[in-house]
């Protein structure tokens, strides 16, 4: 017993010594911080965990959002020869449908655990086939439930379960300079996030849609990010990415895109009816001018004038005429043409509401019920992406 405690003895005293030795020659190897001068050295102390963002870092808002933002890969036939099928035709210029089928690339963003998906209509556009590649590599056919070329937006549908689905913001609340994050699938290259700031809100009079009310931002946005994410700080959803202005090709740092109330909105209407429909009310509006309000003998200064009026139309069986000028339509003011446009397109047909009017020199209010507004082609000018 006294010989098996003594060899107990030695061996912890020899395992003391070894660590000793160690723990001052090399410190790093138990984990301990040297000491030098009797100072403590940084570069070998131990490291902390890195899990909190650093100040001003938005990977807290990339990470919530991008899970919910996809890739669409669109395919549709090439275009027959009209005269393909002539055998004259084909004996001297050969079989001209042999072309490849072209092509798409876009994004969208999951806004449903039921698989609803956001994209752009031009995205989509005569497609024959939509393949959805999701973050977390997982693939499905998407359909297209439903379509509105007047805000070029358009509703898919996958069939997947445990999808991560984005959270809507408020982009009524959104102010110029706020940080924001454009989310998408650029060139193909994979998913990407750029940032940026709100430059601008309300853009309209672009051509690109019927109904504009654009984000402005400077976060790049290049070909292949149509319909994809525009979020802010937060990693809510504030718009979707539409549209660039560009000279190359690429960005040039300004890009626009759809409020996210615009697209909740035609969302809505589109799984709820199948469609989309707008308020109508048959006038032709004009921006009000000095000169526009000398000829109508009008004293208002702010509004959009009314140059003529549809006979039998909604608004001529409220009462308007020409020289009236609408200050604003339910609780949205109107300054311009674009504004009422827009405000008269959300009313919802059939249902009066009241219209704020100048004529003359005094206030007049009317309650005015819209019709569904006759669809009417688009000529789009700034490129899309």
């Amino acid at each position: 017993m006294k010989r098996t405690w003594l060899l107990f003895s030695q061996t912890v005293t020899v395992v003391l010594a070894a660590y000793f030795v160690v723990a001052v020659l090399k410190p790093d190897w138990v984990g301990r911080p040297s000491f030098r001068g009797g100072v403590v050295s940084l570069l070998e102390a131990p490291s902390t965990p890195a899990a909190v963002p650093e100040p001003g870092s938005l990977s807290g808002a990339a990470k919530k959002a991008s899970p919910a933002v996809v890739s669409i890969t669109t395919s549709k036939a090439a275009p027959r020869h009209p005269r393909s099928n002539d055998p004259w035709f084909r004996f001297f210029f050969g079989d001209q449908d042999q072309a490849q089928p072209q092509a798409g690339l876009g994004s969208g963003v999951i806004v449903s655990p039921d698989g609803y998906i956001l994209t752009n209509n031009h995205v989509v556009e005569g497609a024959d086939e939509i393949e959805v590649l999701l973050n977390d590599s997982r693939r499905a056919q998407a359909k297209v439930i439903g379509t509105d070329p007047e805000t070029d937006l358009a509703i898919l549908r996958i069939q997947l379960d445990k999808l991560p689905i984005i959270v809507l913001g408020d982009s009524d609340k959104i102010e110029v300079g706020d940080k924001v994050l454009a989310i998408g699938n650029p060139f193909g290259v994979g998913q990407t996030v750029t940032s940026g700031i709100v430059s601008a809100l309300g853009r309209n009079q672009l051509g690109i849609n019927t109904f504009e009310n654009f984000i402005q931002t400077d976060a790049a946005i290049n070909p292949g990010n149509s319909g994809g994410a525009l979020v802010d700080v937060h990693g809510n959803l504030l718009g979707i990415n539409t549209a660039i202005y560009s000279r190359s090709g690429g960005s040039m740092g300004i890009g626009f895109a759809i409020p996210v109330s615009t697209a909740k909105r035609v969302l809505e209407s589109i799984v709820q009816d199948g469609r989309v429909t707008y308020g109508w009310i048959g006038v032709e509006p004009g921006e009000l001018t000095p000169e526009l309000a000398e000829t109508f003998g009008v004293k208002a200064t702010q509004g959009v004038i009314i140059t003529g009026v549809l006979q039998s139309g909604p608004a001529a069986q409220a009462g308007i005429r020409p020289g009236d000028v609408i200050v604003q339509v339910g609780d949205k003011k109107t300054t311009n043409v674009s504004e009422l446009l827009s405000a008269v397109a959300a009313l919802k047909p059939g249902t009066p509401a009241p219209f704020s009017l100048v004529r003359g020199d005094g206030p007049l209010t009317v309650q005015l019920t819209p019709g569904v507004r006759p669809p009417r082609a688009r000529t789009p000018r700034m490129q899309q992406e």
